[in-house]
This record gives structure tokens, sequence and C-alpha cells, in this order.
């Protein structure tokens, strides 16, 4: 008990700065964080120097209840006399303690979610957004920023995202090009699959000449059935990314199309 009780207790101490540490960062890998242990103990002690002085301000103000350092020093302590008069102690606050610590951690997973959709949503990440971009871009989300866009501002975000990609097939190569719907990655943040619609393709030999026109180019490729393509990376030996921007007003399109009918 001696050594297992101040255990227990530097555990749920530290527990939300972890919490906050991993709702707030973006990573595509599942399995397990790579990062230095370093860094990770670092960042969750940085939240926990922000979780707790606000938890225990906001006990002070709203409920009168104040910190008690000597309870808490004899609760790690290794003396059991003074491990059973702090339990006992403990004991007579035990209900404002557990709201203390469940709030804790209930706010320790809303609040980074909420910071981190704040940041995605006003685009406070992005490349060349300011100084404090290192700070607030998501290091270990590299696809995200690719295949989404999320580094443009606001008022260049590409309206579709096209990806092309030579396949192997039966010893040859062919381009498959298409509309980018949604991609996912595997557990150590790879990419794994590409998810395309409106998907064409053409052998890779079949290559565009200089003179040919935009009739001919489409004459090159012929349409894949099916709703949605899924591209495997790994079978990918290449991959193009084209972020494409319709500047055309769908007000505009029937005078358009009226104009080009005459």
């Amino acid at each position: 008990m001696n050594v297992a009780l101040p255990a227990l207790i530097v555990f749920l101490l530290l527990l939300p700065g972890f919490i906050a540490r991993s709702r707030f960062k973006r990573a595509e890998r599942i399995s397990l964080d790579y990062s230095p242990f370093g860094q990770i103990v670092t960042e969750a002690m940085l939240w926990n120097c922000v979780f707790h002085p606000l938890w225990l301000l906001g006990a002070a103000v709203l409920f009168g209840h104040v910190l008690q350092p000597l309870l808490l020093l004899e609760l790690l302590s290794s003396d059991p006399a003074s491990q059973a008069r702090a339990i006992q102690g403990i004991a007579r606050q035990f209900s404002w303690i557990c709201a203390y610590f469940l709030s804790l951690y209930a706010g320790a997973w809303v609040v980074p979610n909420c910071f981190r959709l704040a940041i995605t949503r006003f685009r406070l990440d992005r490349s060349g957004a300011g100084w404090f971009v290192p700070w607030l871009r998501f290091n270990q989300a590299p696809w995200y920023y690719l295949l989404t866009g999320a580094d443009f501002d606001q008022d260049q975000q590409p309206d579709l995202i096209a990806v092309s990609a030579i396949v192997n097939v039966a010893g040859q190569a062919v381009l498959f090009t298409g509309i980018l719907d949604d991609f996912f990655v595997d557990a150590s943040g790879s990419l794994d699959r590409l998810i395309l619609s409106q998907v064409m393709r053409r052998p890779l030999v079949a290559d565009k000449e200089d003179s040919s026109t935009v009739a001919d180019d489409l004459a090159r490729f012929y349409g894949v059935d099916g709703d949605y393509f899924v591209l495997r990376y790994s079978e990918a030996i290449t991959l193009n990314i084209e972020y494409i921007k319709v500047d055309m007003d769908v007000a505009d399109i029937p005078a358009t199309a009226a104009a080009a009918s005459t």
C-alpha cells in the first residue's frame, strides 16, 4: 500500500494531461504513438499545468473548496500513519473530490476537441498562416494536408482534388485518374487506400502528343464502370495530386451554354 497508493495518486493527477494531448493532436497512425517519450510527457505536463489551476480556481470561486497541500503530501508519503490521516481527510470530502476529477477528465476530453475543431474550421494551421503555425500544425498527419487541401486559404480552397496514379496491370503500366472522394490510412499511419469517383484509365504508352487537341486527349481514356474506385496505395507506382478550383459561377452557366449553342 505504501508504494501503490502514491503511484495511483500520481497517475490520477497526471491522467488529464495525457487525455488532453491525445484529443488535441491529429495523428494518422492509430496503433502506436512513436513520439519521443520526453515529448509525450512534456506535452502532457503542459496540459496539466493548464487544467489543474483552472479547475482549482473554479472549485475555490464557485464552491469554496481550496487545495490542501499538506493532505496531498501526506497521501504521497510512504509513512502509513500519514497516509491513514490523509485518507480520513479525503473521506470527509469524498463527494467534491470525485466531482473535481470526473469534471476534470471530461474537460480534458472536450476542451482539446473544441480547440482542434476551431483550428481546422478557421484554418489556423495552414502553411503560411502566421508565426504560430508550428504550434498548431498537426505534424503527424501529412496525408491530411496533402489530400484535403487544408493548406489553402478559405477563398482558395480547391473545389475538387484529382488523383492520377500509375498501376501495374498484368505487366502493363496503366494510368488511372479520378476525383478523390475519401482516403484511409493504416494502423502505422501510412496511406492505405484512396476512394475515387469518375475514374478513367488508359495505357501509359498512349501518351498525348504535342499537337493533340482536347478531344484527342479525352479519346485516349475510357471510363471505368462503377460509382467508386478503390485504389490501394501499395499498388500505385506513382501518385499525382491536382487541386482544381472551379471559377465559374453557377448563375453564369445558363448564359454560357446559350452563347455556346448560338
